[in-house]
């Protein structure tokens, strides 16, 4: 099995693949402690760091493949949502509010999101957003 974003992104949805992200993240000892907020003295932590997985090496790198198809899928469904948030009639102080940012940065997240986008619907999508709010 070719274990890269493009080969996961095509067998896992954002949901299917952030339930086996968070399976393979519960499976690894390392992770683990990790993932916990606990206190711990300095060579506890030693411990902790240098730990082991009980994940093999497929199931690693499975993890970090899927960790990218997370973000990328996730940066997808918020260029969507935000477009559906303005066709709907929301304003920008509403989808900052959602996200939970101000609305120039929300803005700013729309425009960053357009980049990769392609060039008739970035524009239909400027159009769409208006101008800057301060």
């Amino acid at each position: 099995m070719d274990i890269t974003p493009e080969a996961l992104a095509g067998e896992f949805s954002l949901t299917t693949a952030a339930t086996r992200l968070d399976f393979l993240s519960r499976r690894d000892d390392g992770g683990s402690a990790l993932n916990t907020v606990t206190e711990v003295d300095e060579d506890d932590w030693r411990a902790i760091a240098t730990g082991g997985t009980s994940l093999d090496v497929h199931e690693s790198l499975e993890l970090l493949a899927l960790g990218e198809v997370v973000s990328r899928k996730a940066h997808d469904s918020r260029l969507t949502g935000m477009r559906a948030a303005l066709r709907g009639g929301a304003d920008w102080e509403e989808i900052g509010a959602a996200l939970g940012i101000a609305p120039a940065q929300a803005w700013d997240t729309f425009q960053d999101l357009l980049a990769g986008e392609d060039a008739d619907d970035a524009a239909s999508a400027q159009a769409l957003a208006g101008t800057r709010p301060a």
